[in-house]
């Protein structure tokens, strides 16, 4: 069968995950990652009741999962003299099941290790269409040409920036900023897997996270765009302690704590919107880098249905790539409108006093019990399809 060869770039969860789906259906991969090992810990990703743990299912990694997984930790929000004003419950913020993105990485690469070809320390640094494949160049490795690309390599993709056009074209500021500070307490595999809770205060604009699950810490703030590198957690630092200087509770003692935790990430709260084509050519996108949607809840079960849709699409297309593209487009279009035009910033940190007071009393009204029912709906408004026997069996 042609169109064999496939380089994915990207070795965080939907990188592997295509991985373990197209060896399993025969082809070979290579998958390349700018870091130099996969990355540990990490704030923690969570999966709906049904579609995303069925997916699991049939990876066989279900169980893996649930032995690595958090316990469900509420988020509560309280006033700078700590008293409690409303509640997040951890049913929303944790899913059916949550697990810190590093575990589930290494529980992927576990699986993948002996029949995938993981490049650690390298990117990808041009592509050209043949006409016959894809010549790649890398920042390190010698050039080699495959058959088919995938960017799995997040929302700031490099191979979307290259096949597609800049992130400007297709990422979309949304008006807020967040930062994780610190590995999340679950990190520490000797805490009890119980119920714990983590404590947020807001003031207008800005929301300042003490401990839960995502992280030691954790900050959101509104801001146009800011001028910065993602990889200088020191102007990262800067920034956070200079948002957050006049805010009080426990924040003056969290910022001193800042310098001392590792892990510190600060991003903007974007959106990807590619239209419904997440392919071009022969490079196709997965995961965040075509469907992203920061903090949205949904994007690691969206990068797993995904990379088990492309790569059994591939796998039942007989070689045939762009019909397999077709019917990824198709059926992701549809799907990936669960994470829709949502944006956690206003309501995490609404900019307003009257806002933060409506946002406490939606959390406590029957009308947040409905919004939980519809992402569950949401999540599993995807039909899928038992890929081939035949084609499964071909590795």
């Amino acid at each position: 069968m042609p169109n064999q060869t496939v380089l994915i770039s990207g070795a965080s969860i939907a990188g592997p995950a295509l991985a373990y789906w197209l060896r399993r259906y025969g082809f070979d991969v290579t998958v390349v990652e700018r870091a130099a090992a996969l990355r540990p810990g990490g704030q923690a990703v969570d999966f709906k009741d049904g579609v995303h743990l069925e997916v699991l299912k049939r990876m066989g990694i279900l169980d893996a999962v649930r032995a690595r997984r958090t316990g469900t930790t509420d988020m509560v929000f309280v006033d700078a003299n700590d008293r409690e004003l409303a509640v997040m419950s951890g049913d929303f913020t944790g899913g059916a099941m949550e697990i810190l993105r590093g575990d589930l990485a290494a529980v992927l690469y576990e699986q993948t290790r002996d029949t995938v070809e993981y490049v650690f320390g390298d990117t990808v640094t041009a592509l050209r269409d043949t006409g016959s494949g894809v010549h790649v160049a890398f920042e390190n490795a010698a050039a080699r040409t495959f058959d088919l690309v995938v960017g799995a390599d997040g929302i700031h993709s490099r191979v979307r920036h290259l096949a597609f056009g800049p992130e400007s074209d297709f990422v979309t500021h949304l008006g807020y900023y967040y930062c994780v500070a610190g590995a999340s307490r679950w990190a520490d595999k000797s805490v009890p897997r119980e119920r714990a809770t983590g404590y947020a205060h807001n003031v207008p604009g800005k929301l300042a996270v003490d401990g839960g699950a995502k992280a030691q810490q954790m900050y959101m703030f509104a801001s146009p765009e800011l001028d910065y590198s993602r990889t200088d957690t020191s102007a990262q630092r800067r920034i956070v302690r200079s948002v957050f200087a006049e805010v009080g509770w426990h924040v003056p003692r969290m910022l001193t704590e800042l310098d001392d935790l590792d892990e510190v990430y600060l991003d903007s709260i974007s959106q990807v919107r590619m239209n419904g084509t997440y392919t071009r050519g022969r490079v196709a996108l997965l995961g965040d880098a075509a469907y992203g949607n920061t903090l949205a809840g949904f994007g690691t079960g969206l990068a797993l249905v995904g990379a088990y849709v492309l790569a059994g699409e591939l796998a039942s297309s007989a070689g045939d790539y762009d019909a397999a593209y077709r019917a990824y487009n198709r059926i992701m279009k549809r799907y990936a409108k669960i994470a829709g035009n949502s944006n956690t910033g206003p309501f995490l940190a609404p900019k307003t006093a009257a806002g933060i007071k409506a946002r406490n009393w939606f959390l406590g009204s029957r009308l947040f019990g409905l919004m939980l029912k519809y992402g569950d709906k949401a999540a599993n408004d995807v039909d899928l399809v038992d890929y081939p026997q035949t084609a499964r069996n071909r590795a």
